[in-house]
């Protein structure tokens, strides 16, 4: 559940606006996928001796670690406009 507070939308278990909420999320599924799972796939790829997926999912690391890069700086920017409380 969301209540209206100050500025924002506020998530009323975290307090976070619910936009602050929804980075850490997104920061999370996208560091799990990059940590745990994506260096698997290109070594299984590779191990198949199938160049095309390995590139392909090189590919796609390099667009998650842009997209991770992305959020961070959102949420830096979060912290600085002091929405984090």
């Amino acid at each position: 559940m969301s209540s209206s507070q100050g500025s924002g939308t506020k998530d009323e278990t975290t307090r976070l606006e619910n936009s602050t909420y929804n980075i850490l999320i997104a920061l999370g599924k996208e560091a799990r996928f990059l940590y745990s799972a994506i260096d698997t796939y290109i070594d299984d790829a590779r191990k198949d001796n199938n160049s095309d997926l390995e590139n392909i999912w090189k590919t796609i690391k390099q667009e998650r670690e842009r997209h991770l890069a992305m959020l961070r700086n959102a949420l830096d920017k979060q912290a600085k406009e002091q929405k984090l409380h």
